[in-house]
């Protein structure tokens, strides 16, 4: 078992994905006009990727078209003061392959925003890490 220098469990990389499965809303934090901007979204693993589905017009898409992102999720439990936290990091890619976006017209993944749904992005992780306090 491995803590970090405040006494939170250090979660193994696998760990941190089985975390992400089990939760549908989480944080992506990108660049908007050289500023950091964070926008709560709804969103999907698939294998190690982070799949968010959201409108081809909207700044969230245009902001991560071939950009690095950060992507944090978390459960805490305020009474228990228990919990986890995910962070992952990676570039994000509009899917603009049909047969890609047709694979993942079938996911389970339906933008809880209104508006329109035909744009996906995908966070393709290549740091991840979390902690677990208990």
């Amino acid at each position: 078992m491995n803590l970090d220098s405040a006494g939170l469990l250090i979660l193994t990389r696998q760990q941190c994905l089985e975390l992400l499965s089990l939760t549908p809303v989480g944080r992506i934090v990108f660049t908007d006009r050289a500023l950091p901007s964070v926008q709560p979204v709804n969103f999907l693993l698939d294998g190690q990727s982070i799949v968010i589905r959201t409108a081809s017009a909207s700044k969230l898409a245009a902001a991560t078209r071939d950009a690095v992102v950060a992507f944090e999720a978390d459960d805490i439990d305020v009474t228990t003061r228990t919990g986890w936290s995910v962070t992952a990091v990676g570039h994000a890619t509009a899917v603009t392959q049909p047969h890609q976006i047709q694979r993942l017209a079938t996911l389970p993944l339906i933008r809880w925003a209104p508006g329109g749904q035909d744009h996906y992005i995908m966070i393709h992780t290549e740091q991840i890490s979390g902690r677990r306090l208990t």
